[in-house]
């Protein structure tokens, strides 16, 4: 397996850890351990693993209570968790470790082979989960993307509404606004300023008469 593929072992009993590292290293996975409710937060936020093996009985905390803070933390609920253990292995006991949020639930003794199995369809659900995740970000991104591109389309339609004297155009909040602050905001025209050849006629004209008074 790979060995990008990130494993927490907790177990409180030496001998559990022991050989649940060695044979998850054989194959290639890296490995994390713990054998308190502490150490384990702690490597959880400062490691962030794929998947924990997590004993249901430690000294300071159930393993159920971890596993419900992990699963309530919208940071870490992605994580992989699955619980172990060879005291609590009745049906009953599983079913109330799924029910707060457990991917999966490991009773002892289970054999090496079989042990390695589980963890190995737990790596394959997780690997299946994440890529689920980030096509779903992907296309949150290009939907915000495609929602900017379409306010950075701005179209006019409709009815203008236009001072008949100063020609100022009144836009959807009530404000008056002059012609080219308007279209400026509503489109992607840029103007350039000039005089159209009747405006220049009477331009002249205005000229040569304020001329003959100087």
């Amino acid at each position: 397996m790979s060995k990008e593929f990130k494993v927490l072992v907790v177990d409180d009993y030496a001998g559990n850890v022991f050989l649940s590292t060695t044979l998850l290293r054989t194959v290639g996975y890296e490995v994390l351990e713990a054998t308190t409710g502490k150490e384990c937060l702690d490597a959880v936020y400062a490691y962030h693993p794929d998947l924990i093996l997590l004993d249901v009985m430690l000294p300071d905390m159930s393993g159920i209570d971890i596993c419900r803070q992990i699963k309530s933390d919208k940071n870490l609920k992605g994580i992989f968790v699955i619980l172990v253990s060879g005291i609590q292995v009745s049906s009953e006991h599983q079913a109330d470790g799924l029910e707060i949020g457990a991917d999966g639930y490991i009773t002892r003794p289970i054999s090496n082979k079989e042990f390695l199995a589980r963890v190995q369809a737990g790596e394959r659900i997780k690997r299946a989960e994440d890529a689920l995740r980030e096509k779903e970000r992907q296309q949150q991104a290009l939907i915000s993307q495609l929602q900017e591109a379409f306010a950075e389309i701005k179209t006019l339609k409709g009815f203008i509404p236009i001072c008949a004297s100063c020609k100022k155009i009144r836009d959807d909040e009530g404000d008056w606004n002059h012609l080219e602050a308007y279209f400026s905001k509503h489109t992607e025209a840029v103007f350039s300023h000039g005089l159209c050849p009747d405006c220049f006629e009477q331009y002249k004209t205005e000229m040569k008469r304020l001329s003959k008074k100087d």
